[in-house]
C-alpha cells in the first residue's frame, strides 16, 4: 500500500538534538490527534448508521446505512493502522539515534 507509507526514506546520521527531540514529540501528538479526529469520523458514521437503520418507513436506506457501517468499520482500521505506522517509525528513529549516540561517546 504505497498510498498509505511515508516517511520511509528518513536515516538519522546525528543524534537528536533538543529541537529534533521537540519535533518528535510534536509529530507524537498530531499522531494522537489524527486518531483521535479518526475515531470521532468513525462513530459519527456508525451513529448516522443506526439512525439510517431506525427509519423503518424508507427500506432504501437500510442500503445508506449498510454503507455508512462499512465505512465506519474501514475509518477505524486505517486510523488505527496510520497511528501503529507511524508510532513505530518514530519509535525506530528516536531509538536509533540514540544507538547512534551511544557509539560516538564509546569511540
Amino acid at each position: 500500500m504505497k498510498l498509505l507509507r511515508f516517511g520511509r526514506d528518513f536515516k538519522p546520521d546525528q543524534q537528536v538534538i533538543l529541537r529534533d527531540y521537540l519535533a518528535i514529540e510534536r509529530t507524537r501528538l498530531a499522531n494522537e490527534r489524527t486518531l483521535l479526529s479518526y475515531i470521532r469520523s468513525s462513530l459519527y458514521l456508525l451513529l448516522g448508521a443506526i439512525a439510517l437503520f431506525q427509519l423503518k418507513e424508507f427500506a432504501n436506506f437500510e442500503y445508506l446505512a449498510l454503507t455508512a457501517l462499512i465505512f465506519s468499520v474501514i475509518f477505524f482500521i486505517i486510523g488505527v493502522y496510520r497511528f501503529t505506522l507511524l508510532k513505530k517509525s518514530l519509535k525506530h528513529l528516536y531509538y536509533k539515534s540514540e544507538e547512534k549516540e551511544s557509539e560516538d561517546e564509546t569511540a
